[in-house]
This record gives C-alpha cells, sequence and structure tokens, in this order.
C-alpha cells in the first residue's frame, strides 16, 4: 500500500486542527493544516487593503502570493506569506472570517489543491479542513467527520482567544461561529459536508486525549 492518508473534516472550533497535529505527532505521520493556507490567503487580502470578499481582486493578487509549510522539530507546523512566518496572525477573527471569504472563490481553491495534494503524497499524512474528503482528497485511507455543539465550539474557541490575549464576548465568539458555518456549508464550492464515506465523531462531550485515542484508534485499523 503507499502512503496513507487521513481526512478530517468539521466547521470551526471542532477540534480538528488539535486532534490531527496530536495524532499525526503520535503515530509519526505529518500534519497538514490545509486551513492555514486558506487564513494565510485571507490575511495576505487583508494586508493589501483587499476586501476578502472582492474575488476579482483576491484572484489577481494570487499571483504574488508564496506560501510555505514548514515544521518545527516538535512536528509543529509553522505558516510562512512570502517568506514571512505568519503563524499567529492567521488565527485571529479577522483573519478567520477573511479565509471563510477567499476559500468560496474558485480560483483559491484551484490555486491550492495541487499544493495539498502534493503534499500528501510525499509521506503519511492526516489533514484537516472542510473538504479533504469531498474534494482533495477523494481517495483517503480514512475520512473523518467532526461534529460539536455551537456552545461547546464556541466555549473552546472563547478559551483559545482568551490564551492569546484576544478580548471578544462568548456570545460574540458564537455569532462568529454560526455565520462562518452558514457561509462554509452554503458556498457554491467544495460547501463543507461530510463526505459518503466519512466516520462521523462527535467530540461534544471528548476531552483532547479522548478525541486523540479515538482517532488513533480508526487510523491503526486501517
Amino acid at each position: 500500500m503507499g502512503m496513507i492518508q487521513v481526512a478530517i473534516d468539521g466547521p470551526s472550533a471542532v477540534g480538528k486542527s488539535s486532534i490531527a497535529r496530536l495524532a499525526a505527532k503520535k503515530l509519526g505521520f505529518i500534519y497538514i493544516d490545509t486551513g492555514a493556507l486558506y487564513r494565510a490567503i485571507g490575511l495576505a487580502a487583508t494586508l493589501c487593503g483587499i476586501d476578502a470578499n472582492d474575488a476579482a481582486r483576491v484572484e489577481a493578487m494570487l499571483a504574488n502570493i508564496r506560501l510555505e509549510l514548514r515544521h518545527d522539530p516538535d512536528g509543529a507546523q509553522r505558516v510562512f506569506l512570502n517568506g514571512n512566518d505568519v503563524s499567529e496572525d492567521i488565527r485571529t477573527p479577522k483573519a478567520s472570517m477573511a479565509a471563510s471569504a477567499v476559500s468560496a472563490m474558485p480560483a483559491v481553491r484551484a490555486f491550492l489543491l495541487d499544493s495539498q495534494r502534493k503534499l500528501a503524497s510525499q509521506s503519511n499524512c492526516i489533514l484537516d479542513g472542510r473538504d479533504i474528503g469531498t474534494v482533495v482528497l477523494p481517495n483517503a485511507q480514512l475520512k473523518l467527520f467532526l461534529t460539536a455543539t455551537a456552545d461547546e465550539r464556541a466555549r473552546r474557541r472563547f478559551h483559545e482567544l482568551q490564551a492569546k490575549g484576544i478580548s471578544q464576548s462568548f456570545d460574540a465568539v458564537k455569532a462568529e461561529l454560526i455565520q462562518r458555518d452558514e457561509q462554509d456549508t452554503n458556498r457554491a464550492v467544495a460547501p463543507l459536508k461530510p463526505a459518503a464515506d466519512s466516520v462521523l465523531l462527535d467530540t461534544t462531550d471528548l476531552s483532547l486525549e479522548e478525541a486523540v485515542a479515538r482517532v488513533t484508534a480508526l487510523i491503526q485499523f486501517i
């Protein structure tokens, strides 16, 4: 068998990145956070003074974008935009909404699709995002779709932002999550939805360690 590819999809703040990163580290796989690539493009638009909803200007900007994913010795992923480490900058609420806007654009998705598939072909890997199992890696050996209640996801994101010193009310965090869910689920191109052969995993009542254990057990069963 060739390289093992695992696709993990789901909405914002469901735990995709944390679970995928820790499962990959446990199994010696490479972790690829595809959402970080979209966030980087959203951030690039913001830095250029471009409205992230302006498809024509965002598409024109792509020719001047160079994205790299690098991994620290401990396996943590760092994102570089035109040579600059933007790993922290892409995690703000503003960058999150910009990512949702640009990810609905066919030109942006086409721009990133080949690079994601190339990365996934080079080693055993876990990719997380919103269309990994449906579009990016339709032949992945394992496809997971993570869910959790809106309240639980908002609680997680609220504490994550607090830890980074970003002040935002719980209600505002929840409202943004619901808005992003709406955008991602209803976009015309590669909407957020489970692949037909996905394994559904509700993480609402699972600790991070429990969720990672469930996921690694499923991968080891391949």
